[in-house]
């Protein structure tokens, strides 16, 4: 069973959320919050596996909550759930550690599908929202070109490449005719080969010298 915090300062949204989410048989609701401070502390009382965060919220917003969550309970995934398509808060959430971003508009199956994602702990974006969050990061971050990547694999390239547009794991498995435990295998074999934290870092560094 995967715990959820629901956090929006809107009580219609929450109650909708919960309604729909509770019809899948693994999700459970264990607490909501109006804002970010809130949520903090529901984080500490209830300890949920995922918190679906608004952003844009009165007394603390989902990205300072997103922040302190983060860096306080590094086991909780957040998933950025909003009505505002807006990159700069959205980069942002996720430059202090949320796994996902969705539009309050998205289908609850695909919610749900986002939620066992982050459970699992892949990151889940967005149709184009990989394309922005990888330019923000590179204006921002010099990559050096590390030796090791002349030494992965051709499959292991093959990954790397399908990661930098954008695919999840399942995507990848479906193209290269694999299974998804041995996509993930060569996912953790490449960002420790390239000494990389997560599947964004391999994006920019494959968008930058792999001419993709």
């Amino acid at each position: 069973m995967i715990h959820i915090l629901l956090v929006d300062d809107q009580n219609l949204i929450r109650q909708g959320l919960k309604a729909l989410l509770e019809l899948e048989p693994d999700l459970q609701i264990v607490g909501e919050a109006e804002n970010g401070q809130v949520a903090l502390d529901r984080v500490k009382a209830l300890a949920p596996d995922v918190v679906l965060m608004d952003i844009r919220m009165p007394v603390m917003d989902g990205v300072t909550a997103t922040k302190e969550i983060c860096q306080q309970f590094p086991h909780v995934n957040i998933l950025v759930l909003t009505t505002f398509d807006d990159d700069t808060y959205v980069t942002a959430a996720i430059e202090h550690g949320a796994k996902g971003y969705l539009l309050k508009d998205t289908p609850s199956e695909e919610i749900a599908a986002a939620i066992r994602a982050v459970h699992l702990g892949y990151t889940h974006l967005a149709p184009g929202m990989m394309a922005k969050v990888i330019a923000h990061r590179a204006d921002r971050v010099q990559v050096t070109l590390p030796p090791e990547l002349a030494e992965l694999t051709p499959r292991e390239l093959e990954v790397l490449k399908l990661i930098a547009v954008g695919a999840n794991n399942r995507e990848i498995a479906q193209q290269l005719y694999i299974s998804e435990g041995t996509v993930k295998n060569h996912v953790t074999n490449i960002l420790n080969r390239l000494n990389l934290r997560d599947r964004t870092q391999a994006a920019i560094l494959a968008k930058t010298y792999l001419a993709i």
